[in-house]
């Protein structure tokens, strides 16, 4: 050849083309169906929070007063809300939620709208403001505040009639700009018989919107959201099976509300996204009652297992007594609660696999398996492996994640261990941001003879799913995606081994 320096040229640009087209980054998943927004994310992401019945219920016993109390009966001793916080956050709750207005229609705020509040109370001197003390001490210990106010009203002169509403929305406006920021606005569809025998016809749009303008970034609950929804029980268990997503039109909170086996479990072709909120107490009342106890470590884990580990957000009930504090032993079981989830969650135990093998990659055409004994040494890796390989489901940032090529919803990720690991619970979680996408799953130890078993077959996954497990010891794990809406997008799986709880079944 007569110009060899030249071809020699011409082979390495070939070889740089190549190279640079093989390692072109593929573009991400395009979100598939209904998606979370920003605040519904940051909710989900809180796990926990508490809810705090507290009012005139709590002097008379009742679990629904009926308006005509008198408003002295209200007269906690010594209210201490930056108690309710510290207790909060110490027990792993990232927000409160406080009932400030209950059916019998005592507002816990001096309410210009009625005169069945705090301000015709001798508490105080008629001066106190619990959202106030509540939403000062939320601001203090780093806790969101939230606010219940129920539309049903026992005490409103005008309850039952057209006017009512009005009176409604200005509670709201009351309620809502006054205490800083909201994060959670907590509706029921409780609608009883106003005083001229008429039930009220709520306008819930116009509540809604009102809530919207003045606390853009807070969620509404109901029935039918549109923030969240109720998990149609009060047990503290979401579905086995539970969708984020919620067919809505033609139905209303309360009597006009979707069924209730229809608000545990979603709908897997739902149209908008209303993740399930599971509302249980500690207690078996919702205000305290001298004669209650709070239930053991035993049920509160079952409830976790079965709210947040079934892609629900805990919403534990947490009553002030007449005192206006958290009783010594709700307290004390809170505490225990905590540190059972601590021992259990302390220790990821996936962490310590050797490799991790996918049957597929985005942008990758044959099987891919990374070694995970050096994770920060990524040079080897194309760009399509770094950006959405297997190895992401063990980063314990966020917006990482595994996921496939959009024609591919049957896929598979092994995890490998030098030495047997042992484990009874394994935790999933999908990246909503791209939507809820898988329906069925399946998990598989394998055997010492190199056999694989099926140790669980389950459905849907959505923010997080911990799966209950026998006590497993095994060298490898396979997670088996069995069927998906769209390619499967998966950021995290941890293993972890309950030594406490063992007989736990979902």
């Amino acid at each position: 050849m007569k110009h060899p320096l030249k071809y020699f040229c011409f082979l390495i640009l070939l070889l740089a083309v190549s190279c640079q087209q093989k390692d072109e980054l593929v573009s991400p998943p395009a979100p598939y169906g209904p998606v979370p927004t920003e605040a519904q994310l940051k909710w989900q992401q809180m796990e926990m929070n508490m809810f705090c019945h507290f009012g005139p219920n709590t002097f008379t016993g009742k679990e629904w007063g009926d308006g005509t109390e008198v408003e002295d009966i209200f007269n906690p001793t010594q209210l201490d809300c930056r108690q309710w916080t510290k207790i909060a956050r110490a027990a792993g709750f990232k927000g409160i939620i406080l009932t400030a207005k209950h059916h019998d229609g005592f507002c816990l705020w001096p309410n210009p709208e009625s005169e069945h509040t705090v301000a015709q109370s001798a508490w105080r001197n008629g001066k106190g403001d619990v959202l106030k003390e509540l939403s000062d001490a939320c601001r203090q210990e780093g806790v969101r505040f939230g606010i219940y106010i129920s539309p049903w009203d026992q005490n409103a002169p005008t309850y039952g009639t057209p006017a009512y509403n009005e009176t409604f929305i200005k509670t709201l406006e009351s309620a809502l700009t006054q205490y800083g920021e909201i994060f959670e606005q907590w509706f029921d569809g409780a609608c009883g018989e106003g005083p001229n025998g008429k039930r009220q016809v709520y306008d819930w749009p116009l509540f809604n919107n009102t809530v919207h303008q003045l606390q853009p970034q807070a969620l509404i609950f109901s029935d039918v959201g549109p923030g969240c929804r109720w998990v149609g029980n009060e047990e503290g268990r979401a579905g086995r099976t539970c969708w984020s997503l919620l067919n809505t039109d033609g139905f209303t909170p309360g009597a006009g509300a979707p069924p209730q086996d229809t608000l545990t479990v979603g709908n897997r072709q739902g149209q908008y996204w209303i993740p399930a909120e599971v509302d249980v107490s500690i207690r078996s009342g919702w205000f305290y009652r001298d004669s209650e106890y709070p239930k053991s470590v035993e049920e509160l884990m079952r409830i976790y297992y079965q709210s947040v580990g079934r892609n629900g957000l805990l919403l534990l009930n947490v009553p002030p007594d007449q005192r206006g504090l958290i009783a010594a032993e709700d307290s004390a079981r809170l505490m225990e609660f905590a540190a059972a989830l601590q021992s259990v969650f302390a220790q990821d135990l996936a962490q310590n696999a050797s490799e991790i093998k996918a049957s597929h990659v985005r942008g990758e055409k044959n099987p891919i398996t990374q070694n995970l004994k050096n994770r920060t040494h990524k040079t080897s890796l194309s760009a399509n492996v770094q950006a959405y390989g297997a190895a992401n489901l063990l980063d314990t940032s966020y917006h990482s994640y595994w996921t496939v090529d959009d024609s591919v919803t049957l896929a598979q990720v092994v995890l490998s261990f030098d030495q047997p690991v042992k484990f009874n619970r394994l935790m999933l979680q999908e990246y909503i941001p791209l939507g809820q996408r898988v329906s069925k799953f399946h998990i598989e130890i394998m055997l010492p003879d190199g056999k694989w078993r099926t140790v669980a077959t389950e459905t849907t996954i959505g923010y997080k799913r911990i799966v209950l497990l026998p006590m497993c010891t095994t060298k490898a794990v396979r997670i088996c995606i069995d069927e998906s809406l769209a390619c499967p997008v998966l950021n995290r799986l941890a293993l972890y081994k309950d030594e406490v709880f063992l007989d736990f079944k979902e």
